[in-house]
């Protein structure tokens, strides 16, 4: 498939405008109109360089340019407007989707190049619930778009298994625990424990002390401490993974704050060879207020090891390990202080690498009049929100008497892609409200919609008995919905290439939205199905592309298909 842009920025740097190429590339844009053209080129940024008025610079380029694959060039007050040969187009980007059909828009970019992805990061023995959701989803898009464009990823889920927090549920278990209870329901048993010993423990200064004392005889290895702790972990490991099963996740490892803790002493002695460590009211600290951050407590006054300390030491041996090209911590927008400290730091013991470490932030999901607090007990458990979204579709789908022959299997794939569809929809950095209106809708911009555009070609296709299209060449599809549609599809390589750089999936989401639009379009104005056999083949082609595309697009999300609705 030809690359427009690069043939206008070729074109358009080689007048001596005073922009490289590069310059020239990054300022072409499309039209917010298709009466507009097809690329755009502001020129307002040669002002300085030509000394002219943007609109006569733009009317004397569009005078004296004649570029192969255009139709005509044209400015409208300081834009310089191509519209491109549209057959040569058409044919263009449809015979590159016939030819690479799913891997349309992949890339070996990142061949050779590891990629670790720290995503989900639940706690044992808390609730797996929707606040969970931004983290797991969020990191595992970015995941399959990563190895879409030939990085090695590896996806490691760092349990949050070690800290005070365990000394609470340990302190909680030995006060009122009941091992038969909670074998019987472990995360909602384990979290009363936690909840009552919060609650107690703010009237009462002396069990948050006990806590502290308990994380520390885990720390120190005691054995009745570690017990409690493996089995806390084996119970909730077990609860998480029928969640991940669910979202059909997969990590390559589940090395948490537990297993990272090895390599505290290491951290230790290198940041007192790097002269880092400071003693501040008993505990050891970095002290970043040159760089405007708040000290970084490296160990407590109690001798326990901090939240930060194991990240030095995770990073040091992930780049150890896998000598990776990025290092991506996809967590909550609260942490930014913890991960500027941890890059300042890394930085601060020498590590050219240590921009590499990428805090990938995100906003806040809360649910219509509920707030969301795991220490009062104020959670909604994300697997029942999962199956809530199953039961909703299929009765959607029995009400409007759909005719599928498995629909549980297909309630499973459209409820759960509808959950991930809205959470990726939603601009990574926004905070936004889960709203079950919103999700299960077929009309609008949702997954149950662009789920029902993709059964809606699939069974165009299946009526036309056909599986793969197979066309020498595209001579008749030149109307403006026609056009509309391949233009959309054309972008698809462009819009995965922005979401990788950008780390986000939103901007495949919203494309393949607007690509569910655009065949929905033409669907509506121009018959498939017509005598003309020629027309007819082109048409099923445009159908046929649009189905790869759509379906390649929700799989990077990690949204399967379904072929009936």
């Amino acid at each position: 498939m030809k690359d427009y842009k690069d043939i206008i920025a070729k074109e358009l740097s080689d007048k001596d405008l005073g922009l490289s190429y590069e310059e020239v590339y990054d300022l072409i844009e499309i039209p917010p109109q298709a009466d507009m053209g097809d690329y755009s080129f502001p020129c307002f940024s040669l002002a300085k360089t030509l000394r002219k008025n943007p609109a006569i610079i733009a009317t004397e380029l569009a005078e004296n340019l004649e570029i192969e694959g255009f139709e005509k060039i044209e400015n409208l007050n300081a834009y310089l407007n191509f519209f491109v040969d549209r057959k040569l187009f058409i044919n263009s980007v449809l015979g590159e989707i016939m030819e690479k059909k799913e891997r349309f828009g992949s890339s070996d970019e990142g061949e050779g190049k590891n990629i670790v992805i720290d995503f989900s990061s639940v706690n044992i023995a808390k609730p797996f619930h929707i606040g969970h959701i931004r983290s797991t989803v969020q990191g595992d898009a970015i995941r399959n778009i990563n190895e879409f464009l030939g990085y090695n990823v590896i996806a490691t889920n760092y349990l949050g298994d070690y800290g005070t927090q365990f000394g609470t549920m340990i302190a909680a278990f030995k006060l009122w625990g009941d091992e038969e209870t909670i074998n019987a329901d472990p995360i909602n048993e384990l979290l009363k424990l936690y909840v009552r010993y919060n609650t107690e423990a703010s009237e009462n200064q002396e069990m948050m002390d006990v806590a502290r004392a308990e994380f520390k005889n885990l720390e120190d290895g005691d054995s009745d401490a570690t017990k409690l702790w493996q089995w806390f972990k084996d119970i909730s490991l077990k609860e998480f993974e029928r969640v991940y099963a669910l979202l059909d996740i997969r990590f390559d490892d589940y090395n948490g704050e537990s297993y990272n803790s090895q390599f505290i002493p290491e951290t230790i002695e290198l940041l007192k060879e790097k002269n880092l460590l400071v003693e501040s009211e008993g505990a050891q600290i970095v002290d970043l207020s040159p760089y405007d951050l708040t000290p970084a407590i490296i160990i407590k006054s109690n001798g326990s090891s901090s939240y930060i300390t194991r990240d030095i030491g995770t990073a040091i041996n992930r780049k150890r390990v896998y000598d990776f090209e990025e290092n991506l911590y996809v967590v909550a927008t609260q942490q930014n202080l913890h991960y500027q400290q941890l890059r300042k730091i890394l930085e601060l013991m020498g590590y050219e690498w240590w921009d590499d470490n990428k805090h990938i932030a995100f906003g806040m999901v809360s649910l219509k009049d509920q707030t969301l607090s795991t220490r009062k007990g104020q959670v909604v458990f994300l697997e029942d929100v999962l199956n809530k979204a199953i039961d909703k579709t299929k009765s959607i789908m029995t009400e409007r008497n759909a005719d599928i022959e498995n629909i549980d299997e297909t309630a499973a794939i459209v409820g759960i892609g509808a959950v991930k569809f809205q959470e990726l929809y939603n601009n990574r950095i926004k905070d936004y409200v889960f709203d079950w209106d919103e999700v299960l809708n077929f009309d609008g911009e949702t997954g149950p919609y662009v789920q029902y555009t993709y059964a809606r070609a699939k069974s165009v296709l299946r009526k036309a008995g056909i599986t793969e299209a197979d066309t020498s060449g595209f001579n008749k599809i030149i109307s403006d919905e026609e056009f509309a549609l391949v233009k959309t599809l054309a972008e698809f390589p462009d819009v995965v290439a922005r979401a990788r750089a950008k780390y986000e999936p939103s901007l495949i989401t919203r494309h393949i939205t607007e690509v569910a639009k655009a065949f929905n379009k033409f669907y509506n104005s121009s018959q498939i199905m017509v005598d003309d056999e020629e027309l007819r083949n082109e048409r099923l082609a445009l159908t046929y592309a649009t189905s790869i595309v759509i379906k390649q697009g929700l799989s990077l999300l990690g949204i399967k298909t379904v072929e009936k609705m």
